[in-house]
C-alpha cells in the first residue's frame, strides 16, 4: 500500500486571471500574499472579505502551468465570486476567464507522487496534513498511483476534525470574521500590504482578541456529543467526529471569550464535560 489517500472534490469555481497587473491586482483583493504560489509549487488557502473585514468567500490560490493566477472557489458560485473580485477592477491590465467545468480537483494526502502529463499538481495542505491537489482536465482519463485509497463519507469527516479544518456551512459562514476561525493561521498575510477588510483584520490582530475562537474538544468515546450549543452560553459544537480514535471523540467549535468550564448537555438532558484539544 501506498500511504496515499485521495479525495474527490469536485469541480469547484475556477477563475483565471492574468495580464501584467494580476498578481498586484489580487493582492488587493484577497487576504493571502498572492506572491508566494509563484513558480507554481505550492497552493494556498485565502479569505475573500468585505471591507469591514468579514468573510464573503473562501478560497485557494494557485498558479497554473503557463502562469495564469487559478482561484478556486465554491462549486456553482463562479459568477458571484467574479463579480466580487472584479467590482474594483477599474484601470488594472487583468483578464479573466471562467474556467469552472473544465477541470476536476483530486487532493491526495501524504508525500506528492508523479502527476500525470496534463495535470497540474500543486502542493497543499488543506486538510491539515502534507498532500497535494491534482488539477485534471475534464476528459481526461487518468491512473493513480497503486495502492491509492479513496477517502470519503465519514473517514473524511473524522480526519478533517481530527485535524481542526474548518468547513463551510459548520465552522465558516459568510459574515464571521475570519481571525475568530483562525484562519490567520493559514490564510492571511500582515505583511503583503493593503486589501478590502485588511484594516479591520489588522486591528484585531493588534488587540489579540475576538469574541469567540475555533476549538478542538475531545471527550470520552461514550459521551454522545451531537452540534449544538454548551450550557451556559459558553459556546457551541459545530461538528463531531463519527469516528473514535484512541479511545476519544473528536469534535469542533466554538468557545466564547473568558469561557473556562465547558459542559454538553445531551438529548436526554445530562451534562458531560467537554475539554479542549
Amino acid at each position: 500500500m501506498s500511504g496515499i489517500q485521495r479525495i474527490d472534490l469536485g469541480t469547484p469555481s475556477l477563475l483565471e486571471f492574468r495580464g501584467p497587473d494580476a498578481v498586484r491586482f489580487l493582492n488587493g483583493q484577497l487576504t493571502q500574499d498572492v506572491r508566494r504560489v509563484a513558480g507554481g509549487k505550492i497552493s494556498l488557502p485565502s479569505c475573500v472579505t468585505d471591507a469591514k473585514g468579514r468573510l464573503q468567500f473562501r478560497v485557494t490560490v494557485t498558479e497554473a502551468a503557463d502562469g495564469g493566477l487559478w482561484i478556486a472557489g465554491p462549486a456553482g458560485r463562479a459568477e458571484e465570486l467574479e463579480a466580487r473580485l472584479t467590482r474594483y477592477l477599474i484601470a488594472d491590465d487583468v483578464e479573466v476567464d471562467d474556467l469552472s467545468g473544465k477541470y476536476t480537483l483530486h487532493h491526495l494526502t501524504g508525500p506528492m507522487p508523479e502527476p500525470p502529463p496534463g495535470v497540474v499538481a500543486r502542493e497543499s495542505e488543506r486538510f491539515g496534513v502534507p498532500g497535494t491537489d491534482w488539477w485534471v482536465p475534464v476528459g481526461q482519463t487518468i491512473e493513480f498511483p497503486g495502492g491509492v485509497e479513496l477517502l470519503d463519507g465519514d473517514a473524511l469527516e473524522s480526519l478533517r476534525i481530527a485535524n481542526g479544518v474548518p468547513a463551510w456551512g459548520r465552522e465558516l459562514l459568510e459574515g464571521m470574521l475570519p481571525p475568530e476561525a483562525l484562519l490567520e493561521e493559514t490564510d492571511i498575510s500582515y505583511h503583503k500590504g493593503c486589501y478590502i477588510g485588511q484594516e479591520v483584520i489588522s486591528r484585531i490582530k493588534s488587540a489579540g482578541k475576538v469574541n469567540k475562537r475555533l476549538t478542538k474538544f475531545v471527550c470520552d468515546a461514550d459521551v454522545p456529543v451531537v452540534a449544538g450549543p454548551l450550557e451556559n452560553a459558553a459556546g457551541e459544537v459545530t461538528s463531531v467526529s463519527p469516528f473514535v480514535i484512541a479511545g476519544v471523540r473528536h469534535a469542533l467549535g466554538y468557545v466564547r471569550r473568558g469561557a473556562t468550564d465547558l459542559f454538553f448537555k445531551a438529548a436526554d438532558g445530562a451534562v458531560y464535560p467537554v475539554t479542549t484539544a
